[in-house]
């Protein structure tokens, strides 16, 4: 385990990765005695400095929900990570909404589904019918997800492992919302589908079904990992409960469309 004082490190090394757009190189690599939970308290770190500068938790991610990320990675559960109020958008309809590149530093776009909390979901022993059953709404979300460590090492082009993205607030940069808001009966949530345009190019199609087979599932999961922590779910929270396509690569131009069908469309270019 890497003592308080290192966790502080890397945590304020990640805090000026982001604003200056320069990546750090894998900590693993650094500190291979590393382990998730030394990830975890590097991500817990971090967001405390955002939340010294005035920021606001406003929920969770949850990350590499299937199960061919999850084998890439070498581990058998998902991740998470915090989301802040200074990393939330929202789509207007109809419209497209403008995302400043100058926020990002490799920006890759994921599509999923935003669960919001009507009650506090505790663990250890929360179950699907739970999540279900206290959660307000559900809405069509759009995860930036992002690199303050880089990706591949850049010296040995080696990809950075799970403890890497894990102390990198499980990649997650951006949420964009807007689409219209379910009750979780209103729909047969896996599946809910979307489609993924890239400069008017589909790029990525996929179901719900594709996070655990019910996307309710990892947000259950989410509840019972932040027990031992002290945490819990609260009401009001935007859980993002993982992506159902791969991640596309933006740049600075690119605009894209999120076609969710009866749940409404996500559009937004990046700036």
């Amino acid at each position: 385990m890497l003592s308080d004082t290192l966790i502080q490190s890397l945590a304020e090394s990640l805090h000026e990765s982001e604003k200056s757009r320069v990546q750090v190189e894998h900590f693993s690599k650094r500190y291979p005695e590393m382990t998730l939970e030394d990830g975890y308290r590097i991500s817990r770190a971090w967001v405390a400095l955002q939340q010294a500068e005035g920021r606001k938790v406003i929920g969770h991610k949850i990350g590499l929900t299937s199960r061919a990320m999850q084998q890439a990675s070498q581990i058998d559960e998902p991740d998470f990570g915090t989301l802040l109020d200074s990393m939330l958008f929202t789509c207007q309809p109809g419209r497209v909404l403008d995302l400043p590149m100058d926020q990002f530093i490799a920006p890759r776009v994921e599509v999923e589904l935003a669960f919001v909390l009507k009650h506090p979901l505790a663990g250890p022993d929360v179950t699907l019918e739970d999540v279900l059953y206290n959660t307000d709404y559900i809405t069509p979300a759009i995860e930036i997800i992002d690199a303050r460590i880089e990706q591949l090492d850049r010296h040995t082009k080696v990809m950075r492992k799970v403890f890497d993205t894990i102390s990198d607030n499980a990649a997650n940069a951006g949420v964009v919302i807007g689409g219209k808001r379910v009750k979780p009966g209103a729909v047969d949530l896996p599946w809910c589908g979307a489609v993924l345009r890239q400069n008017g190019v589909v790029e990525e199609t996929g179901l719900a079904a594709g996070v655990q087979g019910h996307p309710a599932v990892g947000v259950a999961w989410l509840a019972n990992k932040l027990a031992p922590w002290g945490e819990r779910l609260e009401p009001g929270q935007i859980v993002l409960a993982g992506s159902f396509t791969r991640p596309v690569a933006a740049r600075r131009g690119d605009e894209f469309e999120a076609d969710y069908g009866a749940l409404g469309k996500l559009q937004f270019r990046f700036v």
